[in-house]
């Protein structure tokens, strides 16, 4: 048997601590160490979250397995173009098939009652009416309404950052679900006594799954019988991001639907853009089901599932809007990242949501980037990749990469920094702003030092080495490695814009408006 040595773990996003707990090396398949001076996020107030709102996950603020329709009363109003951070709870360990108690289903991995989270705590001790079978599994935080708002609007969701709430989640199998129903879980059906008193009935299979540090980034640990743990990468998304329905009928949490809901695309993670149709008055924005990680397709049932606390910036767009996806009529989710432009299929049978997907692809390139739709069709057979979002969710979900680089020769580029435009440059194939124009519109100063062949800023108390075709960047002495590296031209010291986040722990998000992208820089959310 393998020595379990601790290691001390701190949970890093964009260079800030964000948590300190500590796990061992090695952790048995039925045995999983106990977290040690975990600070949880837990509820708190407005004051001490990123967004200008904040949208808690308590029992009165959410919805266990339905979406908010058009007659849902919003727990909270908002202004378009304003920020909200929402608290969400996975589902994971309050199911009934987990006992319907976290405290005592997580205690058996090691965690204690204060590493739970009091919203799930609160959820799963609430008189809420939750049918395991017939219900969806999620918890749904919102709605919020958005002032202006109206039937025929887009909303826009950007997404600008995604905290961990705890440092574990679960991956789970269940019976007559997945990809394979039938034939996993390989264990005896349920029992027809089965219930949250009498879980283990269910005879369905979770795995518990830890965060991990190795060298700075951030991991999953999946328990194996051989001892040998497997290792992937955390990244966060929100499984669950709409809008509701222009319907007074329950609505099942599970299904993806036109105005979003489920749709599970894990390219959706910070920096991406979610567009949805709005079919009622006030939109009525909702997120949850949060995901550390998930492979395409989710294919066990459910992917890294764990909470998350999601900051949005939402904002409506009118009729005629350069910033829509569609020219025509826009009736289902569309997404983007710095890298790629996304339309959606969405179908019950998984062909039609292929047929769908590449429907919205040739539209989407012949509305908004002219080209002929025979032309468009010859592109995406040759250039795109369409894959598959999941397959779990009964309304199964294709969605396509086109990448914006191929296209790069026919777009402009603007960038947006607090309000205020800046210099931008595209310099073979890649997205660059002056470092110069960029900390001092941020309030920061800045100077070359030929030293370090570089420049250095200076921005509320941080200091920031740039050193020219380097990829390591110098933050308070802490060298830092990043893929994109700074150049010198025309005397001007240029980054790369996906090195803002992590260098200066700015949001940038990316929208197209017309043929121009369109990168917003934010410093402080509440500004």
């Amino acid at each position: 048997m393998k020595k379990r040595g601790r290691i001390p773990v701190k949970v890093k996003r964009f260079g800030v601590v964000l948590a300190s707990f500590t796990i061992l090396a090695t952790i048995p398949l039925h045995t999983v160490a106990a977290t040690a001076d975990l600070p949880i996020l837990q509820s708190t107030i407005t004051e001490e979250v990123e967004g200008e709102h904040y949208v808690p996950s308590a029992v009165e603020n959410i919805t266990w397995g339905y979406l908010p329709n058009r007659d849902n009363e919003p727990v909270k109003r908002i202004s378009s173009g304003t920020t909200v951070t929402f608290d969400t709870v996975s589902h994971e360990g309050i199911l009934e098939d987990q006992g319907r108690n976290p405290v005592e289903y997580f205690s058996q991995y090691g965690i204690s009652e204060d590493q739970v989270l009091d919203d799930a705590k609160a959820i799963a001790e609430s008189d809420l009416d939750h049918d395991f079978f017939d219900d969806g599994p999620h918890v749904v935080t919102g709605p919020v309404a958005i002032d202006g708002a109206e039937p025929g609007d887009v909303l826009k969701v950007e997404v600008l950052s995604l905290e961990p709430r705890v440092p574990y989640g679960v991956i789970s199998n269940r019976h007559y679900k997945g990809a394979l129903p039938g034939e996993f879980p390989e264990s005896d059906e349920p029992h027809p006594d089965a219930s949250a008193e009498n879980p283990d009935l269910y005879h369905n299979v979770s795995k518990f799954t830890p965060i991990e540090e190795i060298n700075e980034k951030l991991y999953g640990v999946l328990p194996t019988e051989t001892g040998n743990d497997v290792r992937f990468p955390l990244r966060p998304f929100m499984g669950l991001m709409g809008v509701a329905a222009n319907t007074s009928d329950p609505v099942n949490s599970v299904p993806p639907i036109e105005t979003g809901g489920n749709i599970d695309i894990n390219e959706l993670g910070v920096g991406s853009t979610l567009y949805l149709p709005i079919e009622v008055a006030d939109a009525l924005f909702f997120t949850g089901d949060p995901h550390f990680a998930q492979g395409d397709g989710e294919v066990a049932l459910t992917a890294w599932e764990a909470s998350l606390r999601a900051t949005f910036r939402l904002t409506v767009l009118k009729e005629g809007d350069p910033a829509i996806p569609r020219d025509g009529a826009f009736t289902q989710p569309f997404a983007e990242t710095e890298d790629y432009w996304i339309p959606i299929g969405l179908d019950v049978d998984l062909d039609e949501a292929m047929k769908e997907s590449v429907r919205e692809s040739v539209s989407f390139l012949e509305e908004k980037l002219g080209m002929e739709r025979d032309t468009a069709l010859a592109y995406l057979s040759a250039a795109t990749d369409y894959e598959v979002s999941q397959v779990v969710d009964k309304t199964k979900g294709i969605h396509a990469l086109i990448d914006k680089k191929h296209f790069i020769d026919n777009l402009n580029l603007a960038v947006n920094v607090d309000g205020s435009t800046i210099d931008s440059k595209i310099v073979d194939d890649d997205y660059y702003v002056p470092l110069r124009a960029l900390i001092e519109q941020l309030g920061g100063e800045i100077e070359w030092d030929s030293n370090k062949n570089g420049a250095v800023a200076s921005i509320d108390g941080k200091s920031i080495v740039a050193p020219i075709k380097s990829n390591f960047y110098t933050i308070d002495g802490v060298e830092v490695y990043h893929e994109g590296y700074s150049i010198l031209q025309d005397g001007s010291t240029l980054i790369p814009i996906k090195s803002i986040p992590d260098i200066l722990g700015a949001k940038v998000n990316w929208t197209t408006s017309g043929n121009t992208l369109q990168a917003q820089i934010t410093y402080d959310l509440k500004k």
